[in-house]
């Protein structure tokens, strides 16, 4: 029997829970994951400032294989939205991967673009819990060229959708037991493994990088990206249309 949901007014990490298991999704999709190849050795190089930060535009992604659930805007928390903004050039290379995908896939995204005020209500949030782990969020910043990657557009937490239902392949979201690290379960065959990889690899050829602690956390053109593919990273903070200015957000979080 699943937990209950916390009350309304009281929002907690990793609620709510909204993916099915891997096994019964594919099961009940009557869909095959196949052999999929192992990952690679994930790293955690140290990062850069953004130096010359693009000005690419924030879009809201569309795809008919995509679906979004606004993990944080349904689990009540103050400061979020109920929609998704990233990058134009995440947004497509998403299309890509929902594309590229076997037939009965898609991808179901939880969180795009963040604002720095939920950046820094998650980031104490999960600070003041002695039972989770250390940098479960990154500690939001007022310095535009070190942002934390959600702060960037370039950063989006997803899963993988089997006949458009989410899947919590091995634990759900913001899951912040060791099960999460997106490695975990190589030494472990069954459906989830397959699932990770397909999604890892999926990911990977459209130019994104995973966060080792996180199977669900992906970037594209951020510091994190950049350490790990060499490339030099070019997004800063911004924001969408119609959300003010970074400096209006900078003002936000030194008042919080």
């Amino acid at each position: 029997m699943s937990e209950p949901a916390p009350r309304i007014g009281r929002p907690r990490i990793g609620w709510p829970r909204l993916g099915t298991s891997t096994e019964l999704a594919v099961r009940m999709a009557g869909v095959a994951l196949g052999g999929q190849a192992p990952l690679p050795r994930l790293h955690e190089p140290e990062q850069q400032h953004v130096a010359s930060p693009s000005s690419e535009p924030m879009v809201q992604l569309d795809h008919p294989r995509l679906n979004i659930w606004p993990h944080y805007s349904l689990g009540g928390w103050q400061d979020s939205i109920s929609e998704c903004w990233v990058r134009a050039q995440v947004a497509e290379r998403l299309g890509r991967v929902c594309d590229a995908l076997p037939d009965g896939f898609g991808l179901g995204i939880y969180d795009g673009w963040r604002p720095r005020a939920l950046q820094a209500r998650l980031y104490a949030a999960a600070c003041a819990d002695p039972a989770l782990p250390a940098g479960l969020f990154a500690e939001p910043t007022v310095d535009p060229l070190s942002p934390a990657p959600h702060e960037t557009g370039g950063a989006v937490d997803l899963t993988l959708t089997v006949g458009g239902v989410p899947v919590a392949i091995g634990t759900d979201f913001d899951d912040a037991t060791a099960l999460a690290r997106t490695a975990s379960l190589e030494d472990v065959p069954g459906p989830d493994r397959e699932a990770r990889r397909l999604l890892y690899w999926a990911m990977h050829e459209a130019g994104f990088v995973v966060f080792v602690d996180e199977w669900w956390h992906f970037e594209l053109g951020t510091r994190r990206w950049a350490a790990i593919t060499g490339a030099t990273p070019v997004y800063g903070a911004t924001v969408p249309p119609g959300f003010g200015s970074c400096e209006d957000r900078t003002m936000d979080l030194d008042r919080s």
